[in-house]
């Protein structure tokens, strides 16, 4: 429901006057600023070290309890509580820096998001037939599985290889 109405939104305040072509182009960076999002929040944020006992727990309970039990379903998706404020955090951040375009930018970054929310849910609770599917769900098996200190993308698995984190086994290098 949510992705209509940001659709909505968007299409209220600046209707077709862009052109088709230029809306498209800004829900497309919209994405790639997603999937750049996604790898900067796993990497330094759900993977960060504090050095206080109480920074520790905080971590724990917003990523670690995943790494514990990876495969509890509970555990596959975003709060609501954490990810709606967030949401909304950056739609205004997004408006605020490019003005209605704004609105189209987040488009994307949401669709964006809706897809790693399914992709990550799909890699832990379903089989993942398929080439794309399978490469990955490998990709992201290896965070868990081969090492944690990589493969911190879900969806744009391309910011891996660009900031050489990306894992894999030694027979596939």
């Amino acid at each position: 429901m949510g992705l209509p109405l940001i659709a909505w939104r968007a299409w209220s305040v600046t209707g077709a006057a862009p052109g088709l072509a230029q809306l498209l182009a800004l829900v497309a960076v919209g994405l790639v600023l997603w999937t750049l999002t996604e790898y900067v929040l796993h990497r330094f944020v759900f993977h960060w070290q504090p050095a206080s006992a109480l920074m520790e727990q905080f971590v724990f309970i917003m990523h670690g309890n995943h790494h514990a039990v990876p495969n509890d379903p509970l555990r596959n998706l975003m709060p609501p509580m954490v990810s709606l404020p967030v949401g909304g955090l950056v739609w205004a951040g997004l408006v605020a820096l490019a003005g209605p375009a704004g609105n189209w930018l987040f488009l994307g970054w949401m669709s964006g998001y809706v897809a790693y929310d399914l992709v990550h849910y799909a890699c832990h609770q379903w089989p993942m037939k398929g080439r794309l599917a399978r490469m990955l769900k490998t990709h992201h098996m290896h965070h868990h599985h081969l090492r944690e200190e990589g493969n911190f993308a879900i969806t744009g698995m391309m910011w891996d290889r660009l900031f050489r984190t990306r894992v894999i086994r030694e027979r596939q290098a």
